[in-house]
């Protein structure tokens, strides 16, 4: 089966080109190991081979989706993609690997590079000289209008590098954003931030081949709103404080 492709690290780049990941998780063979548990939606482990080396992965069939009433159906796995789509192009590399598979053991579905992350470790976790790491975190979910981030969908991997999962009820044009992640409220949003934030609203409006992928993942008004979103964080400069209505996802973890 060849040698696995091991987690990215804190401290260094990938190991395995991003590239190859990619096109691991893309034309591999999908071997279902499992069902994972806990999920809402039917949510597998699997083994993804390719000639000379295997990767562990998240499969997410659309066919095992539950229906919701607020999102279109079958669109999650698209939302999974769309959130790794955004998070690379903001350079931030907080989402793992995700691929859209048209054909896979259940059907089509999201294949995620899986993270081998340090089971008691979460957003509750955290210590305070790890807090500042959140700001990106904040920003990508204000971004994208995460409906569900709980404390549980912050991983940390054997590095200790955190990472984002979980985003398949994400993008809604209108407003849903529910996290348990409210720690810099009415602060600045550091400089650095939105210099990466404002370039990435500019590839938006001029990359052909973003603008092509993230149509291909989400609806027109969707895209529409998500430049809005941006706009309004690159106005106002600094995080916003929770509104009225649900704020936070139930459970927290």
């Amino acid at each position: 089966m060849g040698t696995n492709i091991s987690p990215v690290t804190t401290s260094a780049p990938r190991p395995v080109d991003l590239q190859t990941i990619l096109t691991l998780l893309q034309e591999g063979t999908i071997e279902i190991q499992g069902l994972l548990p806990y999920g809402s939606n039917y949510t597998f482990y699997a083994a993804v081979h390719g000639d000379t080396q295997t990767a562990f992965a998240v499969y997410k069939p659309t066919s095992g989706e539950r229906p919701l009433w607020d999102f279109p159906p079958e669109t999650l796995a698209f939302r999974e993609v769309a959130a790794f789509l955004v998070s690379e192009t903001l350079g931030w590399e907080l989402v793992p690997p995700t691929v859209y598979r048209i054909a896979g053991p259940h059907g089509p579905g999201s294949l995620q590079f899986f993270i081998h992350a340090q089971p008691d470790q979460h957003y509750f976790t955290i210590t305070e000289d790890e807090r500042p790491a959140l700001r990106r975190v904040v920003l990508f979910d204000l971004i994208i209008n995460n409906a569900d981030r709980k404390g549980g969908h912050l991983l940390k991997d054997q590095a200790g590098r955190f990472w984002l999962i979980d985003h398949g009820i994400c993008f809604h044009a209108q407003n849903k954003l529910r996290t348990v992640i409210w720690d810099f409220a009415g602060e600045p949003i550091p400089a650095d931030l939105l210099a990466d934030l404002e370039q990435f609203r500019t590839r938006l409006d001029t990359e052909k081949d973003l603008k092509t992928a993230i149509s291909s993942l989400l609806s027109p008004m969707e895209i529409s709103a998500l430049r809005r979103r941006a706009d309004k964080l690159l106005a106002a400069r600094q995080f916003p404080e929770p509104g009225s209505g649900r704020n936070y996802p139930w459970p927290p973890l």
